[in-house]
């Protein structure tokens, strides 16, 4: 078995470019070579001392809210099904492939994803409104992000 040398100032640079652009991981592959770099996700918990700050007046307004209002859970959830930059329009200066309210028709381009210098069409998976765009344009994305909410 033939050893695998590592180029860890190439590793460096992967890692110096996930920080730059706050992509998540990236993936590249040279015939049978295949390296992956990752950041590791990190969850901040901040709810609790936030709300012992808020007064008690105000306090009881949010408490009577539910948090139910997970889109990634959503039915018509559009997600991403790749690492990449998003965006709306087909290029620059041209208006966006869908807006809010736009009624829409299965297979229909909501967006592209540049991943590894190729544009990559997100279709819609069904007929429907767009209800929300929960992107910006040229926004980098994970895979399994909720892009739009189509109803």
């Amino acid at each position: 078995m033939a050893k695998f040398e590592m180029d860890t100032e190439f590793i460096r640079k992967l890692a110096k470019l996930l920080e730059e652009t706050n992509l998540g991981e990236i993936e590249m592959a040279e015939g049978d070579r295949r390296i992956r770099v990752a950041r590791p996700k990190t969850v901040v918990a901040t709810a609790a001392p936030a709300a012992a700050a808020m007064p008690a007046a105000a306090a009881a307004p949010v408490a009577a809210t539910p948090v139910t209002n997970d889109v990634s859970k959503h039915p018509g959830a559009v997600k991403s099904p790749m690492v990449g930059t998003a965006y709306l329009s087909p290029e620059p200066g041209k208006p966006v492939f869908v807006n809010i309210g736009d009624k829409i028709t299965a297979g229909q381009t909501l967006l592209i994803i540049e991943a590894m210098k190729t544009f990559n069409p997100i279709k819609a998976p069904k007929a429907g409104t767009v209800a929300q765009v929960l992107i910006d344009n040229a926004q980098p994305v994970e895979f399994g992000q909720p892009l739009m909410i189509v109803e």
